[in-house]
């Protein structure tokens, strides 16, 4: 493990001075580094391809969020144009305005042109969505003989879509949300295997107004007493809750830390608490890399308290995507050897990409704090999974990805007998990982990241997750599209 025994001080100080360091010089440590495993990892590409190649000749395994990127890939104007009818639907509030945006959509749709029955590839995007083929067979028929802007705001027409969008919205956000309070999310976890072990994320924004930030922190602190009431096992192998800072401080930001220490810290201490006697795991979620150093001062206080030290709940997530990711496990490592505690780290690869490389861009900043290719965040992830997997001591390393390679080399990465767990989206990798358990009966524990609250709150977290997966260069996007050769 790079830099053991270096003071916590220093660690911070090479963290600030490598926020924007050159791409090639970060890449080239993380592919040195792996240098010594290129046979695991080759034996790891074999691996996955049998993955890959299983999982595509079960079509039954196709999630819905899957089948939902192929008809519509979001780089082309169908997709563009059906996330803006979502997008209308919920954030006009003038049923007249949400008509007219809906029309203006749909007949976007039509003038794209492209090859096939664009009102069929409509209808097929409403099956998809869950709603409109049950719900509305006379309108769809209408829509399909008169699809035009006219017809569309006609009084009739225009609000029966959007009360098909509506409905539709719901039933993908079923697919999404695990509940929309956190003692649905535990009953349907009691009923179905696949959500037995859960991270639960309460959804919404950042907090705008102290009024907010309450309102998170209640809801916050009323999961965790939820939680406290599952069977007794180890921290481990409990479903835990992944929190926000910034959804607990409206004004979280560098220019106001003397705030944030003042409010945040003590309500994050209460919170750990809270966790900590409920026996459960508490991860404080990774936000934009300008907001890097703040929750790395919250995380300090949160394993200095002496009164939650024998709890080996408390972590964070790190994401790979950032050039200084390998450099903050370090600091995690040295963090939990200074207070005496066992911490978890959720590996990611990093969902903020867009507004990380626009905001550099904004600044006029010389180079960006994330990688700006694919290679390059894989290569870092892989080195990191060799990094947590050289302290077994003082960390419990928790690996998400939807990537059938880097599951494999995690597989051939990890020491014998370590301890670790997998980590996916509610939705998403349910076909890798089935594909993964046929060939790897013992695999280790997979756990669902899993977003709790009401369909009005699922359009951001949404969003973000289809862009982060439905990009060209996604595992997820190509992942079931046999025209895209396994290699």
């Amino acid at each position: 493990m790079k830099d053991t025994g270096v003071s916590l001080t220093e660690l911070r100080t090479r963290l600030r001075a490598a926020t924007l360091r050159a791409e090639a010089d970060a890449s080239d440590e993380a592919v040195a580094d792996l240098v010594p495993a290129l046979g695991a990892l080759e034996r790891a590409r074999e691996r996955a391809a049998r993955w890959v190649e299983a999982a595509r000749a079960d079509q039954r395994s196709r999630p819905l969020v899957e089948r939902m990127l192929e008809q519509f890939p979001l780089d082309s104007a169908q997709g563009k144009a059906l996330m803006s009818l979502a997008e209308a639907l919920l954030r006009t509030p003038d049923a007249r305005r949400a008509d007219q945006l809906i029309a203006e959509r749909l007949a976007t749709i039509r003038e794209a042109g492209v090859p096939g029955d664009t009102d069929l590839l409509l209808r097929t995007g409403f099956t998809l969505l869950g709603a409109a083929g049950r719900l509305l067979p006379d309108v769809l028929g209408e829509l399909a003989g008169e699809f035009s802007t006219a017809s569309l705001t006609r009084p009739v027409i225009a609000p029966v879509v959007r009360a098909a969008l509506r409905q539709s919205m719901q039933l993908l956000g079923h697919a999404f949300i695990v509940g929309q309070t956190i003692d649905e999310a535990l009953a349907r976890g009691a009923a179905d295997p696949e959500l037995s072990l859960c991270s639960y994320d309460v959804l919404g924004e950042g907090a705008r107004t102290e009024a907010d930030a309450q309102r998170y922190f209640d809801a916050y602190s009323q999961a965790i007493g939820a939680l406290a009431q599952q069977a007794a096992h180890g921290t481990h192998a409990r479903s835990g809750i992944s929190v926000k800072l910034s959804a607990l401080e409206p004004r979280y930001t560098l220019l106001q830390s003397s705030l944030v220490h003042e409010r945040l810290a003590p309500r994050m201490l209460e919170l750990a608490l809270q966790a900590a006697r409920a026996g459960i795991g508490f991860t404080v979620d990774a936000e934009e890399a300008d907001r890097l150093d703040l929750s790395l001062d919250i995380m300090e206080a949160l394993a200095r308290d002496a009164r939650t030290r024998e709890w080996d709940g408390l972590g964070l997530a790190v994401q790979a995507y950032g050039r200084r990711a390998p450099l903050v496990i370090a600091w995690v490592a040295q963090l939990a050897r200074e207070s005496g505690r066992r911490m978890s780290v959720r590996l990611v690869k990093g969902a903020y990409w867009d507004s990380e490389i626009k905001r550099a861009q904004e600044r006029g900043l010389a180079s960006f704090p994330v990688y700006t290719s694919k290679a390059a965040t894989d290569a870092s992830y892989l080195e990191c999974v060799r990094d947590l997997f050289a302290v077994p001591e003082v960390i419990y390393p928790q690996f998400a990805t939807h990537n059938a390679y880097t599951v494999a080399a995690v597989l051939e990465l990890a020491p014998p007998g370590a301890a670790y767990e997998f980590q996916r989206l509610h939705g998403m990798g349910e076909a890798l990982y089935a594909a993964a358990r046929a060939e790897v009966p013992h695999l280790p524990p997979v756990r669902v990241y899993a977003p709790v609250g009401t369909h009005e709150e699922l359009l951001p977290y949404l969003v973000r997750r289809l862009l982060e997966n439905g990009a060209n260069t996604s595992f997820v996007h190509q992942f079931m599209n046999p025209q895209i050769p396994v290699e």
